[in-house]
Parts: C-alpha cells; sequence; structure tokens
C-alpha cells in the first residue's frame, strides 16, 4: 500500500489529504500536525474576536475526529515534525510520547506560514501579542473578555485576569497597516478600544491601489482611530508589561500592542532536507507543486506560485490558493496529475463600513513587472440612480498601454455596494490576458437593485480604452 504522508493539517494539507483519500481509497494517508487545530478559517479571527462569532469552534471546518473516522485519516495532532530524509523517504515527528520514524512513498510540505517580527525593543513585553493561530486568536478573545469585565476577573494562579491591576480598556496600539491591522482595528474599535494603528510606509494597505487606500484611510479617521503614517516604531516601553508605544517623533501611552506586520515562510523543515528556495525565500515547486526532490510537494503558506500576469514565482500567502494547491496535489498523489495553477493575488479586506478589493497587477507593481501602466480612477454608482438605496463604487483600473492588457485592478465601496463581487469580473480579465475594449464589452448583468446599466467596471474599461 502506497503512504502519503503530510506535514501540517491546516488548509493545504487536509485538503490534499481528503482528495487523495476520495480519489484513491487505498491510500495509506498519515497527517502530522504540531498543535491541536486542523483545518481552521484563521481569516475568521478579527470577526471571533470582535465578537462576531461566538465560538472559537465555528472556525472549524472539519474536526481532528470526522478525519480520523469519516474520512480514514490518520491525523496525529500535537506531533512536531523535526526531520525529513529524502534519501530514506521517512519523517521524524517528534511528541510527548517520544519520536516515531514514519516512512512515506509521497511527501506534502504544508508547514505554513509564521508572523513576521519586527527588530523592535520590547517586543516581548507582556501585553504584546500577535495573530497567526487559534491560540492567539483565543488570548486576544480573552482580552477583549477581560475588558468587558473591567479587569475583575480572576484566573487560577494569575491574579487578576488583566495585567494591568486597574482595567483593560485602555489605549491600544497597532503596528502594521496590512489586512490584519485594519482588520483589528475594527474589532478592536466596536468594543469601546481607543486604537493607535502605526504604519511604517506612506499608506496603509499597500497591497490596493493609492486612491483604495486614501479611502480606507478617510474612513478610519472617522472611525476615529489614529492612523500614524511613515512612522517607525522604535520601543514597546514599560517595566513588564508594554506602557507606551516610542516611535521616531512621539510616546503614545497604551496598555496592548497588536503586531501585525506580515508573515514569512516556515522553510527551516524544507531546506534542512535538501527542498529549494525560490527568489520569494519560500518553497519552488514546479506546476504540478512537486519540489526539486522527486515526490517532495509543497502547498500553502509555505511555498510560492506562479503570477498569472507575469509567469513568474510570487509569494502570496493566501486561503484559497492553499486550499486549491493542496487539493491538486491530492488528485496528483492519487494518481491523477493536476496542476495547481496561478495566483492573480485576488484579495478583500473590510474595514468598518467599507469594503475594499484587490487583483491582478496594480500601477507600480505593472512597472517593476517591465510593464508601461496605465491607470485611471472612476467613482461610479452603485445601484440605479432612481432606486431608493444604494452608494459609490471607487474602481482603479490598470493596463498595458502599448496592448491593452488588463494587468489589475483596486476596488473600494460601502460595505454590501459590490466593490468585492466586482472585482470577481476583473480577475477573469487579468486571467485571460484580455485587452481593455474587450472587457469593456463584458455582458455584466444588470437591475436597478444591484447596478447601473454601466456596470462601475465596464465605465472605468471605457474611460481606459478612450485613452489608450
Amino acid at each position: 500500500m502506497s503512504t502519503f504522508v503530510v506535514v501540517g493539517g491546516d488548509a493545504a494539507g487536509m485538503s490534499a489529504a481528503s482528495k487523495a483519500k476520495r480519489d484513491n481509497p487505498d491510500l495509506d494517508i498519515v497527517v502530522f500536525e504540531r498543535g491541536e487545530w486542523v483545518s481552521y478559517g484563521a481569516c475568521g479571527l478579527p470577526y471571533y474576536i470582535k465578537g462576531e462569532i461566538q465560538s472559537l469552534e465555528d472556525l472549524v471546518s472539519v474536526t481532528p475526529e470526522q478525519f480520523r473516522e469519516e474520512r480514514d485519516i490518520d491525523l496525529r495532532t500535537g506531533h512536531d515534525v523535526v526531520d525529513i530524509d529524502p534519501e530514506t523517504r521517512t519523517v521524524t515527528a517528534r511528541s510527548s510520547d517520544g519520536d516515531v520514524v514514519q516512512p512515506y512513498d509521497h511527501l506534502l510540505i504544508a508547514t505554513g506560514s509564521t508572523a513576521v517580527t519586527p527588530p523592535i525593543d520590547g517586543i516581548d513585553r507582556e501585553g504584546v501579542y500577535t495573530l497567526g493561530s487559534m491560540s492567539d486568536g483565543k488570548e486576544l478573545r480573552e482580552y477583549v473578555s477581560r475588558a468587558r469585565s473591567d479587569g475583575n476577573l480572576q484566573q487560577p494562579d494569575r491574579g487578576p485576569a488583566c495585567h494591568f491591576l486597574e482595567t483593560c480598556n485602555g489605549p491600544i496600539g497597532i503596528v502594521g497597516g496590512g489586512y490584519i491591522g485594519v482588520e483589528m482595528a475594527e474589532a478592536l474599535a466596536a468594543n469601546d478600544f481607543e486604537v493607535h494603528l502605526f504604519q511604517r510606509g506612506d499608506r496603509i494597505l499597500k497591497q490596493f491601489s493609492k486612491a483604495t487606500s486614501e479611502t480606507v484611510l478617510e474612513h478610519l479617521h472617522e472611525q476615529d482611530v489614529a492612523v500614524y503614517l511613515d512612522t517607525e516604531v522604535r520601543e514597546l516601553a514599560g517595566e513588564e508589561s508594554v506602557e507606551a508605544i516610542v516611535t521616531n517623533e512621539e510616546r503614545i501611552p497604551v496598555e496592548m500592542v497588536l503586531v501585525g506586520t506580515g508573515v514569512r515562510p516556515r522553510t527551516e523543515l524544507a531546506e534542512a532536507a535538501g527542498v529549494e528556495l525560490g527568489k520569494t525565500g519560500a518553497i519552488a515547486t514546479d506546476p504540478y507543486r512537486e519540489t526539486n526532490i522527486p515526490d517532495v510537494y509543497a502547498a500553502g503558506d509555505c511555498a510560492e506560485a506562479a503570477h498569472v500576469v507575469t509567469g513568474e514565482p510570487v509569494y502570496i500567502p493566501l486561503a484559497l490558493t492553499a486550499n486549491r494547491h493542496g487539493r491538486a496535489i491530492g488528485q496528483t498523489v492519487a494518481g491523477t496529475p493536476t496542476m495547481g495553477g496561478g495566483v492573480a493575488g485576488t484579495a478583500a479586506v473590510k474595514a468598518f463600513d467599507i469594503e475594499a478589493a484587490r487583483t491582478g497587477l496594480l500601477h507600480q507593481e505593472a512597472l517593476d513587472a517591465g510593464f508601461e501602466p496605465l491607470t485611471e480612477t472612476i467613482t461610479a454608482k452603485s445601484r440605479a440612480g432612481y432606486y431608493p438605496e444604494g452608494g459609490t463604487v471607487q474602481v482603479t483600473l490598470t493596463i498595458d498601454r502599448p496592448t491593452g492588457r488588463v494587468l489589475g485592478g483596486s476596488f473600494v465601496s460601502e460595505y454590501g455596494e459590490g466593490a468585492v463581487h466586482r472585482s470577481h469580473a476583473l480577475v477573469g480579465a487579468v486571467t485571460e490576458g484580455i485587452t481593455v475594449e474587450e472587457l469593456s464589452n463584458y455582458d455584466l448583468a444588470y437591475a436597478p437593485p444591484f447596478n447601473t446599466t454601466w456596470d462601475p467596471v465596464l465605465t472605468a474599461a471605457k474611460v481606459l480604452d478612450s485613452k489608450q
């Protein structure tokens, strides 16, 4: 019997294991997961912390028991893989019961990513959090709950549940203005915290267009979030617990700090086994997600992927990519070689009462990739003008001037007014490599409750087509 071993029990790993078992029930599948949680939606953690999702278990797609009992997968939680030996085709996993050596015929490395820890003095103080795991989410939710109880809740052997002996509802600092920073600003402000967000660069959400970033920034100000741009955090000051954020210009008192400055791929295990990394620093693979070592695959947040516009490797760790690539590997291992497919960098974020999305290459990215980009931003109504509800959608569209090829776009609207869903039309355009003239002739749906006759995507395409 052939054995498929998976290292890592989240999106990529469990998608691969499940698909391989469905397609080839005779496969012996062993999954090693260092933690206790598997197959969970980390993207939902800000909404759990906010209180919109009541139970951490609600973020779990399939429980460990279901994998073991219903899908016949040998899932071993609490097992940390410490060695991969391609010569003997074995992995060594360590648990509280000791080490176990497991042979494999096919191996998937799905070790995920870890939060980037910037070189800031005092980053290891009590009261400094990251948000990269279910355990992190649990701790932050408990912090919010303690604030609601004014710090009076007691925990065994720890004294007051709040490490500040009076209250847990003072000002909070967030370091990093990306997805996590913006989503957590909403989650914490919704719980009546005074939020200070610090961004080293000149704008938040740098993955989006400048116009989109500016719209989100303005809305954060409207929600009383203090945003500090071009600000370097030099120290998280305090005695044992964090008491202030010290920047290059001032000292801001805080009682808690969330560091959300991005993630990096977990590649140490793969490197030690001789698996090659790509120029992004993540694991390099071929289109079938196989590494330089035969029968060893990589997927998820530890691996790079090919961009659909440039064909070049990129590191864009997102949930759909992990699930899609894991599923493809499962099919391949089960006997049907399947390519994982490229990525367009499609992403979305909610910030209080607005939503934003992006896909493809935006202006600076297109320049860096060697294109001659032409970019235009338009604002149009989200629904028919005479319809009693609705708002606006801002579309920033980028094309290649010489060829007219659609390269990418960025969208922002009031929450529920369709920025995210409209981005889906552009994903198709970017992936298929069509021209802006062809995009302007897309037959998009029209009905007064949903959009205007000329959808904002089509309006942006017409404007750019006329300027090419």
